[in-house]
């Protein structure tokens, strides 16, 4: 039986460092985590600590290719579930790309 991904574009895997910026923190605390994958709509970045859903941030990812822009992006929430790591994988969708 064939596995048919149902997804509307194509998801890179990517292994790079992210930068998260909450939104709705008076302080704007910046989280540190890894992109793992990026679409045309959202990503999945690895963290430290849980993320609540429909919580907005911006998210910055830096590119080490000249030829390819930097990611900047404000973002929301739709999942956070936990790895075995005591890490969680935390999904985001694209509200607004710079």
């Amino acid at each position: 039986m064939l596995h048919e991904d149902k997804r509307n574009f194509f998801r890179m895997m990517v292994n790079a460092q992210a930068v998260l910026v909450l939104l709705d923190s008076e302080s704007g605390r910046e989280i540190d985590g890894v992109c793992r994958d990026l679409s045309a709509t959202g990503m999945s970045v690895e963290l430290d600590e849980p993320l609540e859903v429909n919580t907005e941030l911006k998210v910055k990812v830096g590119s080490t290719n000249n030829g390819v822009p930097s990611l900047d992006a404000i973002a929301k929430v739709i999942r956070c579930s936990s790895l075995e790591t005591q890490e969680y994988l935390v999904g985001l969708e694209f509200i607004e790309v710079n």
